[in-house]
């Protein structure tokens, strides 16, 4: 049950974002060790265990009253998942990187985004020069890119149009770039000679004159990694994503939404951003549920003077999509509200004059792709589009919680117990149908014996993985292993009738016909999503593999609601061919094709001196493409 402690954090205690309101001059981490003390992280002692006793109706009742859930009540399965989530709140108040009061919350979720990263980008490009007044842009890996390209050219349009209105825009950013100086310092302040150097590449000062910006580069060494991939803009909008600022061939999954979940993720921002801030958010005392930053009345139109409005909406023409600019760095087409994105994107994924929709698909899949290929897939089907931008409506807001993880930096794989795995093992542990799983890498020690429980009971267990992803770090010591050997040890821990439960398919992109080794750089899916009994959803930046699940900071949201993950769920299966062209062997975890031949590149069943051997090849070759080890 719900502790005594927590109980109380959760109903009492102010928040790092409340208590910032009031002295918004304090830095949120002298906040929270004044409302919590000095935490430490859960060790492996704290962790109970993979399996739970079941939570007694006056178990759920209590932890019902842990958070605020607006109007639609949370079903029992919800309550049970977040029963077990506080209870890792005994061992670190902020194991969620949120303030307690804040994690249970509600919202909506107008768009989901399903696309490769530039898609993703777009959005967020949109939405920072819709910015009235701030923008917390946090997350993990930068380098130069379409991506950064994008975010730039944003910010110097930000701050064209805050300079028309006489007013001026606060824009924080944070990313991971591992140093020495941060086992002095965790969070290391960036000059603005470094963020708008080569390796950066954000704008001069002198290029956004109407912006007062600020850079921290944040890691915890070793092996804390900023994971998490969010952003907030006016306190009125949250983004979380999957995708980091990189160019890759990555498919992604973005969320965005709105209500007084935005609060709790604006809380999230500060607690991570730690420092005192050179010039304040000024939405400290404009919280998501009194409506954000007010909007500038006087702004109104300024949206619209590179795009005439019956250009956003025009959706058909002739039968066919219409052909709108493409938004792209260098030549940005920034669109005044969502519906003219969601447009605009969809134009871009429509065929040209003499090109299918499979060619129309595979050239936009190539755009950041550093090795594009050609299409093998059958052509696209009417109504089977790839569809990037997926709007999404529900009669009312839904529950919504925060379920992530802090950075832990201890070379060891002590620090289980915090909100995201145990989210995501009470899903496996309390479903009652069904687990679905996309995630990059599979391979985390208490994913085994938890998914191996639930087959055991007659749970349907289906996960994409993708083939080959960081096989030369998953294959290390401590790490889980690739993910054919992951598949391998779960599929011989089976029996016969529960092989027949288990789906593991590898990744298949849009416009091909078989899974592509991750070496090669052309086609792969960076998507992190658990849906359990078609009701339960848990999306953000956490993988299920040895580093998010012990070391990154992460940020996930888990959501009741079957709308919404029905949505998602049809969403992942249109935007890829993983389901029809991807699956494994049920004997051993192993894709082959037609005529039983492996994939290039593919380690096959582990077990084997000579799988060993072409994962040991495979290694190589990835070292010598970047110029060796």
């Amino acid at each position: 049950m719900v502790s005594a402690h927590v109980f109380k954090l959760c109903q009492e205690t102010p928040t790092v974002s409340s208590e910032f309101a009031k002295n918004p001059s304090e830095a949120p981490t002298e906040i929270a060790k004044r409302l919590y003390g000095t935490t430490k992280p859960a060790t492996k002692h704290d962790f109970p265990g993979v399996d739970r006793p079941s939570a007694s109706v006056a178990d759920l009742e209590r932890a019902l009253q842990c958070g605020k859930w607006g109007p639609s009540p949370p079903s029992e399965f919800f309550l049970r998942v977040w029963n077990d989530v506080l209870s890792s709140l005994d061992a670190d108040a902020l194991g969620g990187m949120v303030s307690p009061p804040l994690m249970g919350s509600y919202g909506t979720m107008p768009l989901t985004v399903i696309a490769p990263l530039a898609d993703i980008v777009r959005h967020m490009s949109n939405l920072i020069v819709r910015a009235e007044r701030e923008v917390f842009l946090i997350t993990c890996s930068w380098s130069p890119s379409v991506a950064v390209h994008l975010v730039s050219d944003a910010l110097k349009e930000l701050s064209r149009r805050a300079g028309q209105r006489g007013e001026r825009v606060v824009v924080k950013v944070m990313y991971d770039k591992a140093g020495a100086a941060q086992f002095i310092n965790n969070r290391q302040p960036v000059k603005p000679e470094v963020y708008s150097g080569e390796k950066i590449q954000l704008p001069k000062p002198e290029e956004i004159p109407h912006i007062d910006f600020e850079v921290i580069n944040f890691h915890k060494p070793l092996l804390g990694t900023l994971h998490a991939k969010f952003m907030v803009v006016d306190r009125k909008v949250a983004i979380i994503e999957s995708n980091n600022m990189e160019d890759n061939d990555n498919v992604e999954m973005m969320t965005h939404f709105e209500g007084p979940i935005v609060d709790s993720i604006y809380d999230t921002a500060l607690v991570t951003w730690g420092n005192a801030f050179k010039t304040p958010p000024p939405s400290a005392n404009a919280p998501a549920t009194a409506g954000g930053l007010p909007t500038n009345q006087a702004s109104e139109g300024l949206f619209t003077d590179r795009e005439p409005a019956r250009e956003q909406h025009q959706i058909v023409l002739d039968g066919q999509a219409a052909q709108l600019p493409e938004h792209m760095p260098g030549d940005p087409h920034y669109d005044s509200d969502m519906a003219g994105e969601i447009t605009r994107m969809q134009s871009c994924y429509s065929a040209k004059p003499n090109e299918s929709r499979l060619q129309a698909t595979n050239r936009q899949l190539n755009l950041a792709c550093t090795k594009p290929i050609g299409p093998t897939a059958p052509e696209i089907p009417d109504g089977d589009e790839f569809t990037p931008y997926i709007p999404i409506s529900t009669p009312t807001p839904f529950p919504i919680a925060l379920v992530s993880r802090p950075p832990y930096g201890e070379p060891n794989n002590g620090n289980v117990f915090v909100p995201q795995n145990e989210a995501w093992l009470s899903c496996i542990r309390n479903a009652r149908s069904s687990v679905f799983i996309q995630t990059p890498d599979l391979n985390a020690t208490q994913l085994h014996s938890a998914l191996t429980a639930a087959l055991k009971r007659g749970i349907e267990i289906t996960y994409y993985v993708c083939l080959g992803y960081n096989d030369a770090g998953e294959i290390m010591p401590g790490q889980g292993g690739t993910n054919e050997m992951f598949a391998g040890k779960l599929v011989d821990s089976l029996s016969e009738p529960e092989r027949k439960l288990l789906h593991v398919c590898y990744y298949v992109g849009k416009d091909q016909d078989h899974p592509i080794h991750h070496n090669f750089k052309a086609r792969s899916c960076h998507v992190k999503l658990l849906i359990a009994d078609g009701h339960i959803g848990i999306q953000g930046s956490g993988n299920q593999d040895t580093q998010s699940w012990y070391h990154s900071q992460e940020i996930n949201v888990m959501i009741d609601s079957e709308e919404m993950c029905r949505k998602w769920r049809e969403g992942i299966e249109r935007n890829q061919n993983t389901a029809t062209y991807g699956k494994a062997g049920v004997d051993d975890g192993v894709w082959r094709d037609q005529n039983g031949k492996e994939a290039e590149g593919s380690m096959g069943k582990p077990s084997t001196a000579m799988g060993w051997v072409k994962g040991t090849m495979g290694m190589v070759k990835k070292a010598q493409e970047k110029g060796g080890f």
